[in-house]
């Protein structure tokens, strides 16, 4: 089993926090600094994410 590592900058668990995501029946990996661009800009990884150029961002919205 390889090393977990994040999907778009490949850093491991030794190197950041990573948080594990299922899509479309595979695991994927993602470090908690990269994990803004997957829900706010996601088609950014498209090249590293199969699929992600398909997804839609979420809006940021701040409630007061």
């Amino acid at each position: 089993m390889p090393t977990p590592s994040c999907l778009a900058c490949g850093q491991t668990e030794q190197d950041v926090p990573l948080v594990r995501i299922r899509f479309r029946g595979t695991e994927h990996w993602i470090c908690t600094r990269h994990l803004p661009v997957l829900i706010h800009d996601p088609q950014r990884l498209a090249d590293r994410f199969p699929g992600a150029d398909g997804l839609e961002g979420a809006e940021h919205r701040d409630h007061h």
